[in-house]
């Protein structure tokens, strides 16, 4: 595997283009058609379409460090639910005294568990730049906890995934404990509004939809940016070849703490966005199944492509939202399955097939 040198390179430029497209085409096709029309997109498949962008900007996150840096973290999930989390304890402190109890301060979850006062964590919270803030800054500091750690102790391969999946076990099993302030197994939920605008109004879910696109293709230049860098050239020497890479005096810790920071923290912004538009988060983020799930996507799309770990987590989220609803009981039997044949058959995702084609033009 090899990265192209150009930041736009004639890929990056056609996926920009086709994302760019999609989206206007979306809008206009909600907003123009008229309801009735086959041609319409109703507001529930923006919000759908909406989930899958952010589930594209995680599974980007996770290409960066597996696919350019080989760290297989199956604990991205964890940095994911923490920015749903932030912008959730956001969304819940807009809610005021329109909750079930009325309480201005507390959140009704709070006043039915008996809690007297707001805990010191949730204090700020009633700010978007704060929440924003935090959106970025709580999964990149525990990113850094754990990433000093772990590379600073050499902790690599199978080892290192393993403690990346304990990492998001134990926030699960903590998030779950209703005494820790989140809401315990129901988590967040029954958001109002944004910013003064309510979430069930159909320009919020547009503008939602487009902020989504809008990250997403920022996140991509942004990972463009660094692949393509003098550091993309070292964290690619440090996936083939660590030892020598530290041979000849990298900090190979540093360029691995650095890259896995970005990543957690462009996790969390997805987090953030994906909550407002499915209005709920709760510990089932943490499961380590989620983490395992964006591996596959970025399997079945093609590592070290960034645009292929988009298209994979499209289309297995496409075919996750069919199967669970016309086959619940085949759909993880399907997912273990398109694994299995795509690393068999498709070592290099979908996006190897595209290169194929292309070398055979």
């Amino acid at each position: 595997m090899h990265s192209d040198k150009q930041l736009f390179d004639r890929k990056s430029q056609l996926f920009l283009l086709v994302l760019a497209i999609v989206t206007v085409a979306v809008l206009a096709l909600n907003i123009l058609v008229p309801e009735g029309n086959p041609l319409h997109i109703s507001t529930y498949t923006v919000t759908l379409l909406g989930k899958y962008l952010t589930f594209a900007l995680l599974a980007i996150a996770v290409d960066l460090i597996w696919g350019y840096m080989g760290i297989l973290s199956l604990g991205h999930g964890a940095f994911f639910a923490l920015g749903g989390y932030a912008m959730g304890m956001y969304l819940m402190r807009q809610i005021g005294d329109r909750g079930v109890y009325g309480d201005p301060i507390l959140p009704d979850f709070m006043v039915f568990l008996d809690w007297k006062e707001l805990p010191w964590f949730w204090h700020g919270f009633d700010m978007f730049w704060f929440a924003m803030l935090m959106v970025v800054l709580v999964p990149g500091i525990l990113a850094f906890i754990f990433g000093w750690l772990a590379f600073r102790s050499r902790v690599t391969g199978v080892y290192l995934s393993i403690i990346t999946q304990a990492m998001t076990y134990a926030l699960m099993l903590a998030f779950y404990r209703n005494e820790m302030g989140f809401g315990g197994n129901n988590g967040l939920t029954d958001f109002k509004d944004i910013l003064g605008f309510s979430l069930q109004e159909n320009s919020t879910r547009l503008t939602l939809f487009v902020l989504s696109a809008l990250f997403l293709a920022l996140g991509y230049i942004a990972c463009r940016y660094i692949v393509t860098s003098k550091l993309g050239r070292v964290c690619m020497a440090i996936r083939d070849a660590e030892d020598r890479t530290r041979f000849i005096g990298y900090r190979v810790d540093k360029v691995k703490l650095w890259v896995f920071v970005f990543s957690a923290a462009l996790a969390g912004i997805a987090g953030a966005l994906y909550v407002p538009q499915v209005g709920i988060i709760n510990p089932n983020e943490f499961s380590p199944l989620n983490s395992i799930e964006l591996v596959v996507w970025v399997a079945i799309g093609g590592r070290a492509t960034l645009y292929g770990a988009v298209i994979g987590a499209i289309a297995v989220n496409y075919a996750k939202s069919y199967f669970t609803v016309a086959m619940p009981e085949v759909w993880l039997f399907a997912l273990g399955g398109l694994f299995v044949l795509g690393t068999l058959y498709l070592p290099k995702g979908i996006a190897g097939i595209m290169k194929r084609k292309e070398a055979v033009a």
